[in-house]
């Protein structure tokens, strides 16, 4: 069985990163999800941002200091603005595709993000929805989701360049995550079956290479970020 497409802040190799026309693309492409990166502006709402300041996409500015109207503001290509998690999430109404939504820490900031983003979803009535995910590189921001939001899906995220008890996923069982989100480069035959006794799904970042992307079909991962679903569903399939 093939493995999900997510496209890594939407299809961002052909759109603008973390934009509506990226995941826009996505979905057209056949991505079975998105995945995207959350943040609190100074006004206090969640909007779709990578970095803490815009300065690799757009003009430079801190998220944290500015207002929603001043973000959106900003020209981030060809006229895409800073998105709203809302916004976001109304293209997923009814569970047509996945949404994975990585809470983005700085410090002990990363528990109020996760404390906001259960907030919004349980006023949308989304704290059990199946098609949301939320992940995080940060165990405190995942404790809190667990504590608040217990019936959802989330997913630990590590790389290489972390200590071994984060890069092992092990605290993925008692933080509750249901998935593990390795770094491609982390991924073998042996920690694939260790996760997958664990009963963890395990997804794997970011990955656009053929062969890497047949590699990793092969060892039935359970879902692959990719920045062209495209691309990577025509490479999986050929």
């Amino acid at each position: 069985m093939a493995p999900l497409l997510f496209g890594h802040r939407g299809a961002s190799a052909l759109a603008p990163e973390n934009t509506m026309a990226a995941f826009s693309r996505a979905i057209a492409d056949g991505a079975d999800g998105v995945e995207l990166d959350v943040r609190l502006c100074r006004s206090g709402e969640l909007v779709v941002a990578h970095d803490p300041d815009l300065r690799r996409v757009s003009e430079p500015g801190s998220i944290g200091e500015l207002t929603l109207g001043e973000l959106r503001a900003r020209d981030l290509g060809g006229g895409e603005k800073v998105p709203l998690l809302d916004e976001v999430l109304d293209l997923a109404t009814g569970g047509r595709f996945m949404v994975d939504v990585e809470v983005k820490t700085n410090g002990p900031r990363g528990a109020e993000v996760a404390g906001e983003l259960c907030r919004r979803l349980s006023f949308r009535a989304l704290e059990s929805a199946d098609h949301i995910l939320v992940s995080s590189f940060d165990p405190r921001a995942l404790a809190v989701v667990r504590f608040r939001a217990p019936r959802l899906a989330s997913g630990l995220l590590f790389g290489s360049k972390q200590r071994w008890l984060l890069r092992s996923g092990l605290l993925a069982v008692p933080l509750g995550a249901s998935a593990v989100h390795p770094e491609l480069r982390l991924v073998s035959p042996a920690l694939v079956r260790a996760w997958h006794r664990m009963r963890r799904a395990v997804n794997v970042w970011t990955v656009d290479d053929p062969p890497a992307l047949r590699r990793l079909r092969d060892l039935r991962v359970d879902a692959i970020i990719t920045n062209d679903p495209g691309a990577a569903r025509r490479a999986l399939e050929g």
